[in-house]
């Protein structure tokens, strides 16, 4: 199987910036890759194709935020990245296949960049904040996608088109509402945020983030903040 040639540390130029995920593995060389399979060059291979194909789901997200999941196609990423259409075709065969490796891209890079470092905080209002903290970093800086937030820039395109693009979109986004209705039950139980159910809250929170990053893009350079104080306020962390 070839091997499409990609950076180690992919950088994307879009729109007049160069946007990279830090996220990302350097890749081996074939002799570190073989050396770490027991020999086995095939398995070299192999290795050397899934990071390839995982460097090329992540400039399909980037790409997707500017562009929408339904421009991402094969012949696409590969003018955007540099390869050739017939290596991005090898590395995922369909166009539905490549924008599923998108949303599974997306979901790795969140995690990664938003959920991670909350999880060093106490269960309950104070992940609260540093969810919100490192969700508004993500979406509103510029530095992980050209676009914002992944799931924002793409779930209005396909919340009305049933098929497995949106049941990723949608299986992603519920997994942050119950990420955030579980640390508001954990806030109530020690007797904060009591005056809403917690869905209900959850579904606030997410409706004024979601509501940041347009505003963001279309040049409201105090939506973060005005975005964070009401968010602050409305959890009681100013008090």
């Amino acid at each position: 199987m070839a091997v499409i040639g990609v950076p180690p540390r992919l950088e994307i130029y879009m729109y007049g910036r160069v946007y990279s995920n830090p996220a990302m593995p350097r890749s081996a060389t074939p002799s570190e890759e073989t050396a770490s399979l027991g020999g086995s060059t095939a398995d070299g291979r192999r290795l050397r194709g899934d990071r390839t194909r995982a460097r090329l789901a992540h400039a399909a997200a980037a790409l997707a935020t500017i562009e929408g999941l339904d421009g991402v196609s094969l012949g696409r990423l590969a003018r955007e990245v540099g390869v050739s259409k017939s290596g991005v075709a090898v590395a995922f065969g369909t166009k539905e296949a490549l924008q599923l490796a998108a949303v599974d891209a997306a979901r790795t890079i969140f995690v990664t960049e938003v959920v991670e470092p909350a999880m060093t905080a106490a269960a309950g209002v104070a992940r609260l904040r540093s969810l919100l903290d490192a969700w508004l970093d993500y979406a509103t800086s510029g530095a992980v996608f050209p676009g914002g937030c992944f799931i924002v820039a793409t779930r209005a395109e396909y919340d009305s088109r049933p098929g497995p693009v949106r049941d990723a979109l949608a299986e992603q986004h519920d997994a942050w509402i119950d990420l955030l209705a579980d640390n508001v039950r954990a806030a109530q139980a020690a007797g904060a945020l009591t005056e809403l159910a917690a869905e209900v809250l959850a579904f606030e929170i997410d409706a004024v983030l979601a509501a940041t990053v347009p505003a963001v893009n279309l040049g409201d350079a105090s939506a973060a903040a005005r975005a964070r104080a009401l968010l602050e306020h409305r959890l009681g962390l100013n008090e």
